[in-house]
């Protein structure tokens, strides 16, 4: 018994992709809700990654210093958040 292949084309391959690398939901789920075979997307992906990775990549002082950024971005919005309490605060008192 032979099995029929569904072709996808290029343009719906990179959006299920991207799909699966922005929502970060499992391959399997989104594989169910577009129905196509969770094997099939995986390897879509994984080329996806392979690709990027051998083009993109960054070096390890670049690497570095992203995480020191992310951490410092981290920090000031924790900071940002309590300064804007403190404003939130202040007005309520001063409006008493």
């Amino acid at each position: 018994m032979s099995e029929i292949r569904k072709k996808y084309d290029r343009e719906f391959r990179e959006g299920v992709v991207r799909v699966v690398e922005e929502t970060g939901k499992p391959i399997a789920q989104i594989a169910r809700v577009l129905g196509v075979n969770a094997g099939t997307l995986g390897n879509w992906v994984a080329r996806a990654r392979e690709a990027r990775d051998g083009s993109k990549s960054l070096a390890e002082a670049d690497y570095d210093e992203l995480k020191r950024l992310r951490a410092e971005v981290s920090e000031l919005r924790m900071e940002h958040d309590v300064l804007k309490r403190s404003v939130v605060l202040w007005v309520k008192e001063a409006t008493k």
